[in-house]
């Protein structure tokens, strides 16, 4: 449809009948909205990949009832009109029948040529009086995604994924840079609550003392997943007292890894204490050895990153 025929056709999709005979939906129904939702597609962007990060959004708004717009720009200019849109609802059931919640969906593909005038458009779409959320995905550049200032001003959180975001996302000065969030720190999140709850058994001088260094070795589909966690262990042990810029920190790649291992060492001068933890993410399992002051301990426990639609939830909300 075109642009501006958008609130009308999400009015009539929510009041007429459908054609094949099902109820009507009370307009009230279609309001529950919580938040703005902004999913950018980048340029690198494939179909397949489209796809795939749609239907995590569909699955976050089910949790989350919010207006969604998907940005799709074209890689090559188009005839009039310069941009299109489609509209997509879906209502489902919470913990009961009686707990009905209706989510709505706005696709805009646009052309070069409607660049200048998109955040205008997107502007018309949102709910009003509700925050934003805007997650660029697989962009080209950080100085090309920066052009879009409404965007990275107004939003209360800017989701980027640093796995496959350009290497100067997360430095970048953005409009806002505190509102920037790495969604493979959120995916990580079981990950450091599995470690952090089994480090909290010590106390922080035991971890510490005669500490050397901490590496974190990776299989290669992991890199940023090893950078992230590596970082994470430098500011806690910094919470605990370590002076961490006279440890060694550093990640090392398994060539022999099989697609889902990643590991953390501690590294003392004196062979004990010890400190290991070993994940495997294809299997779940992980292991934890240690030796830190009260005897041996090893001991196996789950391991998993957060599902995708839950990574978001993390990166926009905590």
């Amino acid at each position: 449809m075109p642009v501006d025929a958008i609130a009308k056709q999400f009015a009539q999709m929510w009041t007429d009948t459908a054609a094949d005979g099902r109820p009507r939906l009370e307009v009230d129904d279609a309001k529950a909205t919580q938040v703005n939702f902004v999913l950018h597609l980048g340029l690198n962007t494939t179909p397949e990949d489209a796809v795939q990060q749609f239907d995590t959004v569909v699955k976050f708004s089910r949790r989350y009832p919010s207006r969604i717009v998907v940005l799709c720009p074209l890689h090559a200019d188009v005839p009039e009109p310069l941009m299109r849109a489609k509209i997509f609802g879906e209502c489902f059931f919470g913990k009961s029948k009686s707990d009905k919640r209706c989510v709505e969906f706005v696709m805009l593909s646009y052309s070069r040529a409607a660049r200048p005038f998109l955040e205008n458009q997107v502007s018309i779409c949102l709910s009003t009086d509700l925050p934003m959320y805007y997650w660029a995905h697989r962009f080209l550049a950080s100085g090309r995604l920066a052009d879009y200032r409404y965007l990275l001003s107004r939003a209360k959180r800017v989701l980027l994924d640093s796995a496959i975001a350009p290497a100067d996302a997360l430095t970048y000065p953005w409009p806002n840079p505190n509102a920037t969030r790495d969604l493979v720190y959120s995916r990580l999140l079981p990950v450091r609550q599995s470690i952090g709850q089994f480090l909290a058994a010590y106390a922080p001088p035991r971890l510490i003392d005669g500490l050397r260094g901490v590496v974190v070795a990776h299989d290669p589909k992991l890199v940023a997943e090893a950078r992230v966690a590596l970082a994470w262990l430098r500011r806690r042990l910094a919470a605990c007292g370590a002076i961490v810029d006279a440890l060694n920190f550093s990640t090392s790649e398994r060539s022999a890894a099989k697609g889902g291992s990643l590991a953390v060492t501690f590294e003392y001068a004196e062979r004990a204490p010890y400190f290991r933890w070993r994940g495997d993410l294809k299997t779940g399992q992980a292991v934890f050895e240690a030796d830190l002051g009260g005897g041996q301990t090893t001991l196996s426990a789950p391991v998993s990153l957060l599902p995708p639609e839950n990574a978001l939830s993390e990166a926009m909300f905590f």
